[in-house]
């Protein structure tokens, strides 16, 4: 079962991998938008900022159709054989759910409590997915489709048909078989969902008040579940679905950023959400641990010892990928990664006490992109805290870990026996 949850996991986290070089390219595009920044060079009717809106327009694909980029991975991970088939057969059914929803809110909408006739803007319900107007599921949506998919490929792919109708046969069969069942699929979804966006908006409202306590208990759950694979549980839903702003705090970030630049108020003010400040313990916390281990390495072995770690905290502080160093230490000492998840939540809850906020769920590169790069001129001295916050952390981190590394003889990296070999853990 574990198995299962932690491949369940791992297809959850291939779409976010897009969004490195999406957000760098959105980014990009927001500032050579801006004529506060560029001045007359980014005036619309410029040659530069038309090229540059065909530049935004491709970028925000992903945070535009993520729903559907969901639809399409889960296959990759959980189908048993032909997972392309799987996928195509994914997407394929995904779009023919949506399908039918939009014409059954189209005809029926009123039953149901939606307003379809009402244009598709943040928070009202209604998406627009692959062009197709349709309610808003969001990831849970694609899963669950994407779910039905795998169920039926998995069982039906391999069948055997008579010679008359082979042509059935593999994927046209899943299609078909989840076509109808994608009819019911729908209905209960006209049905059910719109009361669950209602219990959406409320669990918004808690979450939006619950400050500080809220951000660390978020924060270290989301940590202390990484051994388990579960930690996807806790942050997909509120990064990618509606849990706390329509659309998950990812997407609503990175479409709202104009909105940001401003220094009338502060980011804070703006947006008062900090469940997006893992990034700080992936970039501070993995400088703290990297020079914990090479503080308390034998001497003899720190050579060694940063060719094993300086790659993985590297990846860590710029994607914001963080499982190889973290692995490192949590099986050869698992009470330091309980103080790395204690000390995680510290970070987070403190860095949103002192008003950092944003889409700061990633590494360096998505800090640039998506936050530093477009509002650095707006709330500059919000990314001053952030930075001086993070030092100050990577020290207590440094402090903590070289204390408990010697005090409890832990064998963290470069401190093992002659016959034992260096290595990561996964």
């Amino acid at each position: 079962m574990m198995k299962k949850i932690q491949r369940f996991g791992g297809a959850m986290f291939t779409p976010t991998l897009l969004f490195a070089f999406a957000g760098i390219m959105v980014g990009f595009s927001i500032v050579f938008m801006n004529e506060q920044i560029m001045g007359s060079l980014a005036s619309p009717n410029s040659l530069w900022y038309q090229m540059w809106d065909v530049v935004s327009a491709g970028a925000w694909m992903v945070f535009s159709q993520l729903p559907l980029l969901f639809a399409l991975a889960l296959p990759i991970a959980l189908a048993k054989k032909q997972q392309a088939r799987a996928c195509l057969e994914s997407v394929a059914t995904y779009l023919t759910f949506n399908y039918f929803v939009g014409k059954m809110l189209q005809h029926w909408g009123s039953n149901f409590g939606v307003d379809f006739a009402a244009d598709v803007v943040t928070g009202n319900g209604l998406a627009n997915i692959a062009g197709i107007k349709t309610l808003d599921t969001g990831m849970v949506g694609a899963l669950l489709i994407a779910g039905i998919v795998i169920w039926a490929h998995n069982r039906f792919f391999d069948a055997e048909l008579p010679d008359m109708i082979g042509i059935f046969r593999g994927s046209s069969l899943v299609v078909a078989i989840c076509f109808f069942i994608m009819i019911p699929t729908a209905l209960l979804t006209c049905i059910v969902w719109p009361k669950v966006q209602i219990g959406m908006t409320h669990l918004q409202t808690f979450f939006m008040n619950s400050g500080n306590l809220g951000v660390w208990c978020y924060a270290f759950l989301q940590k202390i579940l990484i051994p388990t694979g579960l930690h996807h549980f806790i942050y997909a839903p509120f990064c990618y679905d509606s849990v706390i702003v329509p659309g998950g705090t990812s997407v609503y970030w990175a479409t709202h950023i104009q909105d940001f630049q401003t220094n009338v108020h502060t980011l804070k003010e703006m947006y008062p959400i900090g469940f997006s400040l893992s990034g700080m313990a992936k970039v501070f916390g993995s400088i703290g641990v990297f020079g914990a281990f090479y503080a308390t390495a034998r001497k003899e072995k720190r050579k060694k010892l940063l060719g094993l770690m300086v790659p993985v905290t590297l990846t860590a502080m710029l994607t914001g990928i963080t499982e190889p160093l973290e692995f490192t230490f949590l099986f050869i000492a698992p009470s330091l990664f309980v103080v790395h998840a204690l000390l995680d939540a510290c970070i987070s809850t403190v860095s949103f006490a002192l008003g950092v906020v944003g889409d700061f769920g990633g590494g360096l590169i998505n800090w640039v992109a998506l936050n530093w790069l477009p509002l650095g001129a707006y709330h500059y001295k919000t990314y001053i805290t952030q930075v001086v916050i993070g030092i100050v952390f990577a020290f207590i981190w440094f402090f903590v870990f070289t204390f408990m590394i010697k005090k409890f003889d832990l064998k963290t990296p470069g401190r093992e026996s002659d016959d034992e070999e260096m290595k990561l853990f996964n």
